[in-house]
């Protein structure tokens, strides 16, 4: 006799398993993050010329955290997204996983872009 079938891999398990005992907003938070990690797989493929200062988008009033995770990524086209991937999961594990205010970890975003731009621009890098 065969085994039953596993449609799901354990890891898909528990984070079903979470996802399920996670609220309405942090559902949304979770989804959103996930998007944000699948949309940044398509955008290393783009060569286009990149920008060599930071291009000044605006912060808006109303902004979650993925949306500022991609309006920073965006405004610092010259920055290695790799090297703040594990900050950015960071913070935004503090905002989903232990209700951290959003406007407190977009600042924190924020900084954290700006050191790296800092940096950046003081090694001279052109390749980030």
């Amino acid at each position: 006799m065969l085994p039953p079938k596993s449609s799901s891999s354990a890891q898909e398990r528990k984070l079903l398993r979470l996802f399920r005992g996670l609220d309405a907003q942090a559902r949304r938070s979770l989804l959103d993050f996930a998007r944000f990690l699948s949309a940044r797989e398509g955008l290393a493929e783009v060569a286009e010329p990149v920008a060599q200062e930071p291009l000044g988008i605006p912060r808006p009033d109303q902004e979650t955290v993925v949306q500022a995770i991609r309006r920073l990524s965006r405004n610092y086209p010259m920055l290695n997204r790799d090297e703040l991937l594990h900050g950015s999961a960071a913070l935004m594990s503090s905002h989903v996983l232990q209700g951290r205010p959003a406007a407190e970890v977009i600042d924190d975003l924020e900084a954290m872009f700006a050191k790296a731009w800092a940096s950046y621009r003081d090694s001279g890098s052109e390749s980030g």
